[in-house]
């Protein structure tokens, strides 16, 4: 069973953008009016955390407060707001489980049992080998596929249980976990199966408009 690993670590004294990246930040600026560059900060802010490997360091604010023209502390309380944002290493593999009400009712409190028994950590810990880490979230806006985790802010893994997030953990380890649903379901399509509109009017007694 794993244990947490300490939470120090140490701040990069500078942070640029890639060339590649800093395409991409004058295309988020060119997006704005003249003046109004500020508007950017959030997806500059994503940029520097994908670059730095899952996380924001106080220089990337720096360099994105001095690209925008703002103040630091604008880009501070930005990054701080928001929860997509991570200001300090969160391991190879974020795992951000929604608890509140709808994921909850679905039986997330039990899934999350299950992950932070497998991986030996609890919320808020990261595994000692660095490769995983447990979060909590308010919703994410997929509740008829709950229960619900976000994995690095990006993939959404959907209709969890207890048995199958350990699969999709193991499956994360060799790098072969698929997103979305765990069971099968395609999209957001109900647990019944396809339905179409045309079925449930018959179904009805509607005669075909047609």
């Amino acid at each position: 069973m794993s244990h947490a690993v300490k939470t120090e670590f140490t701040q990069p004294k500078d942070f640029k953008f890639s060339k590649e990246n800093m395409v991409k930040v004058e295309l988020h600026i060119s997006k704005y009016p003249k003046g109004k560059q500020a508007s950017a900060v959030m997806p500059l802010l994503d940029l520097a955390q994908i670059q730095n490997g899952g996380w924001i360091p106080e220089a990337a604010m720096e360099e994105i407060g001095r690209i925008l023209e703002m103040p630091r502390i604008k880009v501070f309380e930005v990054a701080t707001f928001y929860t997509m944002y991570n200001l300090a290493p969160k391991g190879k593999h974020h795992l951000q489980f929604c608890t509140t009400t709808p994921c909850w009712l679905a039986g997330s409190a039990e899934v999350l049992q299950a992950c932070e028994k497998h991986l030996g950590i609890r919320l808020g810990e990261t595994t000692s080998d660095g490769e995983f880490h447990l979060s909590d979230v308010e919703c994410l806006g997929a509740c008829v596929n709950a229960p619900v985790f976000q994995h690095n802010g990006d993939d959404f893994y959907e209709d969890l249980t207890p048995e199958n997030v350990v699969k999709v953990i193991d499956a994360m380890k060799t790098g072969k976990a698929k997103p979305g649903s765990q069971t099968g379901r395609i999209t957001s399509m109900g647990v019944k199966g396809a339905t179409c509109l045309h079925e449930q009017a018959k179904k009805a007694g509607v005669k075909d408009a047609g």
